[in-house]
């Protein structure tokens, strides 16, 4: 190989790899006008502004740490458009060489898993993985587009297929209106599990697999263009308008923002199958794109940066509410600590926690746990680990997963081992919280995405179990303070989750009505 071929491809390497650093840890333009509007139309004192403080901290943190936004850095797609005869296979080898070094420096969590074994592979290489889709085109440089969506927006995706019946709204039939009342639906079922306020794109028509590409396509587009179809227009626009309504608000804590954008997309499909596919997006809107010079590799533009830059240094503090208890607990928790507990009370941890998730979980119900766990709490959380020039591990970035996916085996292992209390963010549902009663716990709703407010509450790692299942899945020891979070279900058999999403249900049947 020529030194201009090296050349070029060393340098469209660090391109790639400065795509995928900035996707990760640096959230674009349009983006933070978004959430700052939602920030600024929030009441002062509620649950859903203290949200969006920590929100925008952690953006900041983020940023200065060039560290991850959100600690599931999700699964990397990218699209590539290059000009007739540039060569592919170059450019997959160096996406690949790109997430592996990011893999390395801690700009992403080793996410790729296989199916069959569970085995993670430690570099977000794998079958399929990363998810990268090339199309020619006409101009004469390369456009890269990479989007970092993580699972716990992934699984609040939803397809229907219509005509269908919908909870609350009733027949949704083969026309406009009824695709309203999915994309509707669409939003009310993601509740705070996808971390909300979020923004989805929509894809109408197509098969299955090809409705649910347009649909992550449409998240590619600006989220303050406008819709060139004029039905489409006004649908996004309604769509959004009517979603702030349902009250579920940030983290599903209620509120006035649920959703911050609304994009979709239109294709044709065959006389038998209807579909709309939505793909929804966390607050944490990780999609970047920049174009490549194609004879250098270097970067020529960066898109999504137009228009003003939120900087979030200068945010005035959200105010507490005063009738918020905030409530000091260090493990190990007596259950008359956790009875004294109710929904809405604000906690701060101080010292030992261990992270649980799906691997842990699933072994806790048929293995002894490889620590004590009366009295402790488990934290529902993947964290970015490094290790530092000593070989410590460090915690690069340590937000709350989905707490939902836990529901068969949390109840029964708060009580074999007598667990008092576990975070996570989204809630969980009518199992837990009958154990919760029972046994005497709670559940603590973290921010989901402060991935870097809640790292900087780490102050040492004492210790990992199980690491055979990999960093994600790991059991981490971990020494805290000033860890908050904020009871959501308590051991009187009170959910906010379930009170939030049979109010916003009620709200949801207003548009039931014919629109369109």
């Amino acid at each position: 190989m020529s030194q201009v071929a090296t050349s070029y491809l060393q340098t469209l390497e660090k391109s790639l790899y400065d795509l995928v650093s900035e996707t990760s840890t640096n959230l674009p333009a349009d983006v933070r006008r978004a959430i700052k509007k939602a920030k600024e139309a929030e009441n002062a004192g509620t649950r859903a502004a203290m949200s969006l403080d920590t929100i925008t901290n952690n953006i900041v943190m983020a940023e200065d740490n060039v560290s991850p936004i959100c600690q599931d850095t999700g699964l990397p797609t990218f699209k590539v458009k290059t000009p007739i005869g540039v060569n592919q296979l170059e450019i997959k080898a160096a996406i690949k060489n790109a997430i592996v070094q990011a893999t390395k420096d801690a700009k992403l969590r080793p996410n790729a898993v296989d199916s069959l074994t569970g085995k993670n592979s430690g570099d977000n290489l794998g079958d399929g993985l990363p998810v990268v889709k090339f199309e020619q085109w006409e101009k004469d440089y390369i456009e890269v587009k990479l989007i970092l969506k993580g699972g716990g927006c992934e699984n609040k995706n939803i397809q229907y297929s219509l005509p269908c019946e919908l909870e609350g709204l009733g027949r949704a039939g083969r026309d406009l209106d009824g695709i309203r009342k999915c994309i509707l639906h669409s939003v009310w079922q993601a509740q705070g599990q996808g971390c909300s306020a979020g923004f989805i794109g929509v894809g109408i028509g197509g098969d299955r697999s090809s409705g649910y590409d347009l649909a992550k396509e449409q998240l590619f587009r600006p989220v303050d263009d406008v819709n060139p179809n004029p039905d489409l227009a006004k649908l996004e626009e309604y769509i959004v308008e009517k979603a702030n309504t349902f009250g579920v608000g940030t983290m599903g804590f209620g509120g006035e923002a649920t959703l911050l954008g609304c994009k979709i997309g239109i294709m044709h499909r065959i006389p038998a199958s209807f579909y709309v596919s939505v793909a929804y997006n966390c607050w944490a809107y990780r999609r970047m794109a920049i174009d490549i010079d194609a004879t250098t590799g270097e970067i020529k533009k960066w898109h999504y940066q137009e228009g003003e830059k939120v900087t979030f240094r200068d945010e005035p503090k959200a105010e507490t509410n005063s009738e918020s208890k905030v409530v000091e607990l260090t493990a190990p928790i007596t259950e008359e600590q956790i009875r004294e507990l109710k929904v809405g009370d604000v906690v701060k941890i101080n010292g030992r926690m261990y992270t649980g998730r799906d691997a842990i979980h699933h072994h806790l119900m048929s293995h002894d746990a490889p620590v004590d766990l009366n009295g402790q709490i488990i934290y529902h959380c993947g964290p970015v680990m490094a290790k530092d020039e000593n070989g410590n591990w460090t915690v690069k970035a340590a937000g709350p997963t989905t707490s939902i996916r836990e529901e068969p085996y949390q109840g029964d292992i708060m009580k074999k081992f007598g667990i008092r209390a576990v975070i996570g963010k989204g809630g969980m549902g009518p199992k837990t919280l009958a154990a919760l009663k029972e046994h005497g716990g709670v559940y603590l709703n973290a921010i989901g995405g402060a991935a870097q407010y809640y790292a900087d509450c780490i102050k040492s790692v004492d210790g990992v179990d199980l690491q055979e299942f990999g960093i994600p899945e790991a059991m981490w020891h971990l020494n805290v303070e000033g860890f908050t979070a904020v009871v959501t279900m308590d051991s009187h058999g009170n959910s906010l989750h379930a009170d939030v999403e049979k109010s916003s249900l009620e709200k949801l049947s207003q548009y039931a009505e014919r629109v369109f």
